[in-house]
């Protein structure tokens, strides 16, 4: 029986605005999922869509990592330093045959959601085109270790998608699959927004021969108005001088047992010993957060 690989989770934070208290339940929850299997935690900057990168917003990532005593376990690294990487796997899935170019505006595909593959058989020349990836009429199935059993037909929900944008923009798709698979990454632990991202990723990643990941995806922090919190509904940033009630908050939220205000560092430790899976809230929500 092969002795399984050692955890490696990870942080993946955008800088498309200041951190809220959702990213803080996310980052606290992948920090002890991670502690707990006496795994390594890191943290990548999520940065290759350059022009929604929201002014001083990545200081503020790296300010509340620091404030709430996140230690990762290697270096940060930064996507938009990795873009290199992203093109020579495009160029493998060129030669692979598993991509195309395609010359679909938005205003040609309209409100249709699905895409049609008008451009699957063109055979366009790539360069200033967007990059779109063949998905196949198959159901493509995981076992989430939060929200059970999730199945998805990319053809028949989606239609091939974009890796590459027209304006040069590589997708967050392309990205998270590469860099998963080159940090070495086992586990993945992020919010339920992001659930219906998994199945696009897995079959990328299989094409790529990468190995299968473990999903765990978390129920949302929703504002008053019922919104998850998110940068789009303006939710409120994390305040970097009240770390330690807010963590004592996160920690609660994730229906984990009580630690005692102290440093951040000494309640994680505390938050790591005591973690317990089972006890995170089911469902694709947190009832009473209001941040």
């Amino acid at each position: 029986m092969p002795t399984p690989k050692p955890y490696i989770g990870r942080f993946a934070p955008s800088p498309t605005g200041p951190l809220h208290f959702g990213s803080l339940i996310t980052a606290v929850a992948s920090y002890c999922d991670a502690k707990a299997h006496q795994g390594k935690w890191l943290v990548r900057i999520e940065d290759t869509d350059i022009p929604r990168i929201y002014p001083h917003s990545e200081a503020h990532i790296l300010a509340c990592i620091d404030a709430f005593q996140l230690e990762p376990d290697n270096d940060i690294i930064f996507q938009k330093d990795r873009l290199d990487i992203y093109e020579q796997v495009i160029e493998q899935l060129k030669s692979s045959q598993a991509i195309y170019a395609c010359q679909c505006t938005r205003k040609m595909l309209g409100s249709n959601h699905i895409y049609a593959g008008t451009c699957r058989d063109l055979k366009l020349d790539f360069a200033q085109q967007a990059i779109r990836l063949k998905v196949a009429n198959q159901p493509i199935c995981f076992e989430d270790r939060l929200q059970g059993q999730q199945c998805s037909n990319l053809e028949h929900e989606l239609g091939d998608f974009v890796l590459k944008r027209r304006d040069g923009i590589i997708s967050y798709q392309l990205a998270v699959v590469v860099d998963d698979y080159l940090q070495g990454i086992t586990h993945v632990v992020r919010g339920a927004d992001l659930l219906d991202n998994t199945a696009r990723q897995i079959w990328l990643g299989s094409l790529l021969n990468y190995p299968l990941l473990s999903y765990m995806h978390l129920p949302l922090a929703m504002n008053e108005q019922g919104q998850k919190l998110s940068k789009q509904n303006l939710a409120q940033a994390l305040d970097v001088s009240k770390a330690p009630k807010l963590l004592q908050h996160a920690i609660s939220a994730l229906g984990q047992a009580q630690v005692e205000l102290d440093q951040p560092r000494i309640m994680l430790q505390q938050a790591v010993q005591q973690w317990d899976m089972d006890l995170i809230p089911r469902g694709d929500h947190l009832t009473g957060i209001y941040q």
